[in-house]
């Protein structure tokens, strides 16, 4: 894997074996860094081309030729760098491991055009520019906290889109969710846009597969500490899956219902529930095979000082 620039030269020579075959299928072996379809742009555009000719992605080719790209990066979008602090918690040429905050949009959209993720990435590391979002490979909710993986080079985020394409990307989740856990589980259903609420997800029959283990830390009167690991990875799928087996996340609005304490409760106890102001999810843990080297690396944070007085006051009643 080449470190990033903003210009890439790479040649490989087409094998006699291949004989036959299409350029566009040939490409996307011996340059397999980079994705199907950027290699089709530039087949198309002329910044990969056979023995210094521009031919089209079907165009067989007979063995014995050279392939050559020569591309720019160009910007992928117009987003605006911002100096905003980030927790790192791992950095080298290929990857950054983030510790997210609450409260931080990952991805600018409608409404949330500045004070992303995004925006710090840009201003951190400028040449994520010519990277797809920025880096960007999987997202946290705006009030879940915890480790994120960004790709700092095309090859990088390539590799990592094929992880979790291929579900190597191990993700392990601690909550506390209302109501006493008998053990722990797997939901296994599916998940889609809700058939009414276009902005919420759903447990859904024609939704896609989506699957959530999850075991008993501790329990507490009226809740559970838990940890959880993702084997696929659905918008809001930890929220929807834990909600739909009547176990839902404290401090989740959106799907936990209307808040309620159950009676008894110490005065402390009450306080933190009411000030959480957020979902109690935290993204623990994170392991992948790292892009470069081809090693197993991972990582592991604390709980965030939020859910960490959450634990306390339950302990306390």
């Amino acid at each position: 894997m080449t470190d990033f620039t903003d210009h890439i030269e790479q040649s490989a020579t087409v094998s006699a074996t291949d004989c036959g075959r299409r350029l566009d299928q040939i490409a996307a072996e011996l340059f397999s860094d980079y994705s199907r379809s950027r290699l089709q742009l530039w087949i198309k555009s002329g910044e990969l081309t056979v023995d210094g000719q521009q031919q089209p992605p079907k165009f067989k080719l007979l063995g014995g030729e050279k392939l050559a790209v020569s591309a720019h990066l160009k910007p992928e979008g117009d987003w605006q760098a911002e100096d905003i602090p980030l927790t790192i918690v791992f950095e080298d040429e290929h990857i950054i491991i983030i510790n997210k905050p609450t409260n931080f949009v990952v991805h600018p959209a409608a409404g949330n055009r500045e004070g992303t993720l995004l925006n710090a990435l840009l201003f951190h590391c400028p040449q994520l520019e010519s990277v797809p979002r920025a880096g960007i490979v999987h997202r946290l909710d705006k009030d879940t906290t915890g480790l994120m993986v960004v790709a700092k080079t095309l090859a990088a985020h390539t590799d990592l889109v094929a992880q979790l394409q291929a579900r190597t990307v191990s993700r392990e989740y601690e909550a506390v969710v209302s109501g006493v856990m008998t053990g722990g589980g797997v939901v296994d259903q599916p998940i889609g846009r809700h058939p009414k609420q276009r902005v919420k997800m759903a447990v859904v029959r024609d939704g896609k597969e989506a699957r959530t283990h999850y075991k008993v830390v501790k329990r507490f009167d009226g809740h559970t500490h838990i940890r959880l690991k993702l084997e696929t990875g659905r918008t809001h799928q930890i929220r929807v899956h834990m909600a739909s087996i009547k176990y839902p996340i404290v401090g989740d609005d959106t799907y936990g219902g209307r808040f309620r304490i159950h009676k008894g409760v110490s005065d402390q106890l009450r306080e933190t529930l009411q000030q959480l102001g957020r979902q109690a999810l935290h993204a623990r843990a994170l392991g992948l095979v790292h892009p470069a080297s081809g090693e197993y690396v991972s990582w592991e944070t604390e709980l965030p000082e939020d859910m960490q007085d959450l634990l306390t006051a339950l302990k306390e009643g």
